[in-house]
């Protein structure tokens, strides 16, 4: 063994996490550096934008952070969409060179010298390229974590025959090939790496971390009591929701939208409506107009079936919880979670529905209860697709061409045990099972006709929902991150430092 080995195998081990982007939107990342300090025992200093709350909270480990909060300097500023496409191109090759430079003072001088650094792909440029430099002056190993390819992704806004992207491509196929090591996130994927770059890749498939699980009876009813006035009582907001919840204004906590507390009992309300949950980053690979036709033909062949053409949404309300029959077809709440750039274009396009069945709230949720909420709903949507049709969705997780970054949306979903129906497209299925764990569809009519069947008989009939809810418990129970990070990525990154098998 190399004098240079034995001295790695002598002390504490150290790896690098890089982010050109917001951290706190890369919970694939926030895993790693979870992983590493606990299962692989190494010092994990972060590189990245953004210090907003993330799981990271729940370690105790020694992960250090080396954000724009603190010593990096603020992100590059958001480009004017007045900006024409002759100069838009200009405008982000400047971007990359002042990235670059600030980037690789961080990875040169900032922080202490690692053993590996670790990083996010894409974005590629000007990323790759300043990891590979500082590895080869600080003489050390360099992963690249595959999530999607870049020039794809520039592709979206500058169009796949622009001489950018083409040179953006060279880039991303030189610097990749030069790492020395490669994670990707789909079977797909690992074969393009393979076949057309000359890249082998080890799959690491998303799994949540154990944090995200089930939420108990008395957990969403604490969640509900917190988050009582952002769903029953949003500003300017009214709908079959806030219509039916004035009452419980200045009530105890003892009931909210869909809990009730009697004595020490807790249990959940018979005609509360159906929560569906969706995560997205508001960008233009999640398009949110499936989802708003989707709960308009909700609404409309709802209100045709049970005969309520022409009633007002009170009317319906006090049909639904006053007449003691009980109704086939539930109101439906839907909770959109995430921020992004088009989030205020679709909340302006949510105010002008004219909706009796269905409700909608935007919300951005801490890192203690975006789990919660997803082990409290009854349906998962997923709208992400792929703009090169290989990677799986991410988290969720944002601004300009940095939009690929992903909430695990799905994964999360999966580990509080919650079936999900998502957009089709190529690699999906490695993740949704089409009726063992959730639905696919490829258009609003589709997911329409997928929510009636679901809640058909809500919450107590609905057989079909019950038993996408159990094939997600059966798959999920053995399926963890920390079990996938050890079987696939530990070997890997192992081999990289310390040359072992």
């Amino acid at each position: 063994m190399s004098g240079g080995k034995e001295e790695k195998l002598g002390r504490k081990g150290r790896a690098a996490v890089v982010v050109l982007g917001d951290f706190g939107r890369s919970p694939r990342m926030q895993y790693h550096a979870l992983s590493l300090a606990r299962q692989a025992s190494v010092e994990v200093d972060i590189v990245a934008y953004g210090a907003f709350y993330s799981p990271l909270c729940y370690l105790r480990e020694p992960v250090h952070s080396y954000s724009h909060n603190g010593t990096v300097s603020k992100q590059w500023p958001a480009i004017p969409r007045i900006v024409s496409k002759i100069f838009y191109p200009m405008v982000l090759l400047f971007k990359a060179l002042f990235q670059f430079f600030t980037l690789f003072w961080f990875l040169c001088v900032k922080i202490p010298s690692p053993d590996v650094f670790i990083v996010q792909n894409p974005p590629s440029v000007p990323t790759l390229v300043a990891v590979k430099w500082a590895s080869w002056l600080r003489n050390s190993a360099f992963i690249v974590d595959w999530h999607n390819f870049g020039y794809t992704l520039l592709g979206l806004s500058l169009g796949r025959s622009s001489h950018y992207v083409a040179l953006y491509h060279w880039f991303e196929k030189y610097y990749g090939k030069a790492a020395n090591g490669s994670l990707c996130v789909t079977r797909a994927m690992q074969h393009e790496l393979a076949q057309n770059w000359g890249i082998k890749a080890t799959v690491l498939y998303d799994q949540p971390p154990e944090f995200f699980r089930p939420t108990s009876i008395e957990e969403k009813h604490k969640l509900f009591c917190r988050l009582h006035k952002d769903l029953c009582h949003p500003p300017g907001v009214h709908d079959c929701v806030s219509a039916g919840t004035m009452e419980l204004w200045n009530q105890d906590i003892d009931e909210t939208l869909f809990t009730s507390k009697v004595d020490a009992n807790i249990f959940l309300k018979p005609n509360r409506p159906a929560l569906v949950v969706s995560s997205t980053s508001w960008t233009p690979d999640e398009d949110f107009s499936l989802l708003l036709e989707a709960a308009v033909m909700y609404d409309r062949r709802v209100a045709a079936i049970l005969n309520e053409d022409g009633l007002t949404k009170e009317e319906v309300l006090w049909k639904e919880t006053n007449n003691g029959k009980e109704i086939l077809y539930p109101r439906l709440l839907f909770i959109i979670t995430g921020k992004g750039p088009n989030k205020e274009k679709y909340e302006e396009k949510i105010r002008r529905l004219k909706l009796n069945r269905v409700a909608f709230r935007t919300m951005w949720l801490s890192a203690e209860d975006y789990p919660l909420l997803l082990g409290s709903a009854d349906l998962g949507i997923c709208l992400h697709t792929s703009s090169s049709g290989l990677d799986l969705p991410m988290k969720v997780f944002v601004v300009e061409f940095l939009q690929q970054l992903k909430l695990n949306a799905v994964v999360d979903m999966f580990g509080c045990g919650l079936p999900v129906c998502a957009v089709s497209y190529s690699c999906i299925e490695e993740l949704v099972k089409a009726e063992k764990n959730g639905l696919l569809f490829s258009s609003s009519s589709e997911l329409a006709n997928e929510l009636l069947m679901l809640f058909k008989g809500f919450p107590d009939n609905c057989d079909v929902l019950k038993s996408l809810r159990n094939g997600v418990m059966e798959v999920g129970s053995s399926a963890r991150w920390d079990t996938e990070w050890e079987r696939h990525a530990k070997p890997l990154i192992s081999k990289v430092i310390y040359g072992e098998l």
